[in-house]
């Protein structure tokens, strides 16, 4: 894979706080054609730099019991991984790490079996060496992408 230039990476931020903007307007937005913007998104898309698109929806119903998962890996990259939590609608957001742990994953689930069944999947993955679990009692602080 080449190295990501400019535009791709203005490609990304736009997708990554607006998936669904048209083609037209995410070209006329980085200054480039239509065509040259469209093969630079499937280009992006191939080579699994966008592994996909989704609707980020606020919070529905208070109460979700909501928890972070934090991960350690006996390797990585662990793509196996990611893309079964990329599966998973309990699965919110799953960040890579630097330090002792490599995965923070945050769930939001309806039930506490509904969270068990998500961190259990996560443990039994054949790349997990250790997973803490810690139930969200409260939102102190939750600002929104601005």
């Amino acid at each position: 894979m080449r190295d990501l230039d400019v535009k791709d990476r203005e490609i990304l931020e736009i997708l990554s706080k607006e998936a669904r903007v048209a083609l037209k307007t995410l070209a006329a937005r980085i200054g480039l054609s239509r065509s040259a913007t469209s093969e630079r998104v499937i280009n992006l898309e191939r080579n699994g730099v966008i592994r996909g698109y989704r609707a980020d929806i606020g919070e529905i119903d208070a109460n979700v019991i909501r928890a972070i998962l934090l991960v350690s890996l006996k390797r990585t990259p662990a793509v196996s991984l990611l893309d079964l939590l990329a599966q998973n609608s309990q699965v919110r957001r799953v960040s890579s790490v630097s330090g002792q742990l490599d995965l923070v994953i945050e769930v939001e689930a309806r039930t506490i079996d509904d969270l068990n069944r998500v961190r259990d999947l996560v443990a039994s993955h054949e790349t997990v060496e250790d997973i803490t679990t810690a139930v969200v009692l409260r939102r102190d602080i939750d600002r929104q992408p601005s």
